[in-house]
């Protein structure tokens, strides 16, 4: 019994000798996999996603939609191009139509931050739908006709003509609305062969050859060019459009979509306005 006592102090020793070293190699391991991981990138984790303050990672451009009146397509697809230049992390859409179809979707709660229409009077019917709103911009009405003028239209008087083909915007849409209140104010009465949805309807028919004269908007002939010709209405008979801008209450990018408003005020964006032929609120 005495020769087993003395025996079990070296088995206990070895034992604890092999302990002690498996727990070291352990050690040892566990230092390596950390410099490894160090060389990684670090955290011990390799080939992993980097996180948003990572050097490496871009944060995506908040983007905007905005509902515009069609009369405002090529001045604000070229404003979109310095608005976003300038602003490299905010992009912006647009979805052009007449000011009623904007209004319906807008009250639709069709997803959209920014709506600007051709008239305050649309504008107004969205009070409980929009942040409150800003004029940016004012417009007129012209007759627009064939290049040259070939049916010799000088007033808005000749649009009466029986001989003539001419077409309106509908009565909801703010430029067809206008055009009545100008025939109106130079006394004439004019039955139009159809009414068109917004004013870029209205030029297309004329420029089409499918009507010989429509009231439009002195920006859209500009935008026109040589495509069509147009014929001055006096300021006396002609009304004054106003745009109003403004963001929509539902929308979860308030302050990108301000931003896009305000700037519409700047001397960068008016100057693009005025190239279209918009004159300042």
């Amino acid at each position: 019994m005495r020769t087993l006592r003395r025996a079990s102090a070296p088995i206990a020793v070895a034992a604890t000798t092999v302990l002690l070293l498996a727990g070291c190699g352990s050690d040892d391991k566990d230092d390596q996999d950390d410099k490894a991981g160090q060389g990684n990138g670090g955290g011990g984790t390799s080939g992993g996603p980097q996180g948003p303050g990572s050097p490496g990672s871009a944060k995506p451009p908040s983007s905007i939609t905005v509902l515009a009146a069609a009369s405002l397509t090529g001045a604000f697809n070229e404003a979109k191009e310095a608005y976003t230049k300038k602003n490299k992390d905010q992009d912006v859409r647009f979805s052009f139509a007449g000011s009623q179809e904007l209004a319906a979707q807008v009250k639709q709660g069709a997803p959209a931050d920014v709506v600007a229409t051709a008239d305050t009077k649309t504008m107004d019917g969205l009070a409980g739908e929009v942040n409150s709103p800003t004029l940016f911009a004012k417009n007129k009405l012209t007759i627009v006709v064939a290049p040259g003028n070939p049916k010799n239209i000088k007033t808005l008087a000749d649009l009466a003509r029986t001989d003539l083909t001419v077409v309106l915007a509908g009565p909801t849409v703010p430029v067809g609305r206008y055009a009545r209140e100008s025939l109106g104010k130079a006394g004439v009465t004019v039955k139009p062969k159809s009414e068109e949805t917004d004013v870029k309807a209205v030029l297309t028919r004329v420029r089409m050859g499918e009507a010989d004269a429509g009231i439009v908007y002195t920006t859209d002939v500009k935008s026109a060019g040589d495509a069509v010709a147009s014929v001055d209405i006096p300021d006396e008979s002609n009304v004054v459009a106003a745009y109003p801008v403004a963001v929509i209450k539902d929308s979860r990018q308030q302050g990108p979509a301000a931003a896009f408003t305000q700037w519409l005020l700047t001397p960068e964006a008016q100057e693009i306005l005025k190239k279209y032929g918009f004159a300042a609120p």
